[in-house]
């Protein structure tokens, strides 16, 4: 499971589109959002390459409507989501109700 959050930076993109209201994002939201998360500006290179290798690893689907992009998690990608949400629970002591 490692593998697929080779970064924090995919994980929050993930956490992000998770709560999407409309269960997807175009790119350039998605990018605005997690630029505010980090209070910095992201490359686009860098950015797109991130979702690019996360839609080739069949964790996010990629879809065109118009000129806009848009970005939504596929069910694989919820469910890893889910498991390293369970994980972190399990490491913070929430899982038992520890704080």
């Amino acid at each position: 499971m490692a593998k697929w959050f080779q970064s924090g930076r995919r994980r929050d993109m993930c956490v992000i589109l998770a709560g999407a209201e409309d269960g997807e994002l175009t790119g350039q939201r998605l990018k605005t959002r997690l630029e505010r998360r980090y209070d910095a500006r992201i490359e686009p290179k860098s950015f797109y390459g991130a979702l690019e290798a996360m839609a080739d690893a069949g964790f996010v689907q990629h879809r065109t409507d118009g000129i806009a992009d848009k970005y939504s998690l596929t069910e694989g990608g919820e469910r890893r989501l889910r498991e390293h949400y369970a994980w972190m629970g399990e490491h913070l002591g929430e899982a038992d109700g520890e704080q």
